[in-house]
């Protein structure tokens, strides 16, 4: 994904809010080469470098050499595969204002997502503590035998509208459109909480199976259907502020060939 698919929604002498491009990862793992978000970061906005926390880990050559990725203004991240809204610090001040507003749960977030069938409650909330999957070291779990420190992890969720999709010469499928609220900040919460619905975000391989593995069932999509659509926080003052980050075309073309029900 291209950097210049990078759009600003707002920016002040404090912070950035941006609207991430799906298949754009953050910031680098220290490991692979490829374009990151804190290299766009660095190109636009070169007095960011530094602020923030930096992160480092063990050279895969050498466990004595720690090799430092940067994190240039960085407060929180979204998934390689996940568009949507971010804020990026450019004081140290503003960084540690609002890192402490994450800390505290205070950062309202909400998310988009189309979902595998049809989602019967218009309104819920669920309350599923997270650990490490027993099988795939790359996912979470919210089911039972997940391993290691349970956290605890809350997401609110809304049905936007129920949707059905009949391609020719195949049974009708069912959809759900849905606004996720996370009230805390798990990695891969709304996807893991999806999945524990037994109704798991349309095109997500790690935690669709196989549905997700034929095309056909993913009206378009080529990645995970999950957008980070709002985010709300504290400036500086005191004064409360909401960014929204435009539905992405995919969202947009997906919605229109599905049929509502």
């Amino acid at each position: 994904m291209s950097q210049s698919n990078i759009q600003i929604i707002h920016e002040c002498s404090d912070y950035i809010v941006i609207n991430k491009p799906a298949g754009l990862v953050v910031h680098s793992d220290g490991r692979t080469k490829e374009p990151t978000l804190v290299d766009w970061i660095l190109k636009h906005y070169p007095e960011i470098d530094g602020v923030g926390e930096d992160w480092s880990r063990e050279d895969d050559m050498n466990v004595n050499v720690k090799k430092i990725v940067k994190r240039c203004g960085i407060v929180h991240r979204l998934d390689r595969d996940t568009s949507g809204a971010m804020v990026i610090a450019r004081t140290q001040t503003f960084f540690d204002f609002i890192k402490k507003q994450f800390q505290e749960h205070t950062v309202e977030k909400t998310y988009h997502a189309i979902v595998y069938g049809k989602v019967k409650q218009d309104s819920g909330v669920i309350n599923a503590s997270i650990g490490k999957s027993p099988s795939d070291f790359r996912r979470w779990s919210a089911q039972r035998g997940a391993r290691g420190v349970m956290r605890q992890a809350v997401t609110h969720y809304c049905v936007l509208g129920r949707y059905s999709f009949l391609a020719e010469g195949e049974e009708i499928k069912e959809y759900t459109y849905i606004e996720f609220r996370p009230e805390t900040g798990r990695t891969h919460q709304i996807r893991v909480h999806a999945k524990y619905m037994n109704h798991p975000i349309v095109a997500d391989t790690l935690y669709a199976g196989s549905i997700s593995k034929n095309n056909g069932n993913n009206v378009g999509f080529t990645h995970q259907a999950l957008h980070a659509f709002a985010l709300s926080f504290f400036d500086i003052k005191g004064v409360k502020h909401e960014y929204k980050a435009p539905i992405p075309d995919d969202f947009k073309h997906a919605l229109a060939i599905l049929r509502s029900i």
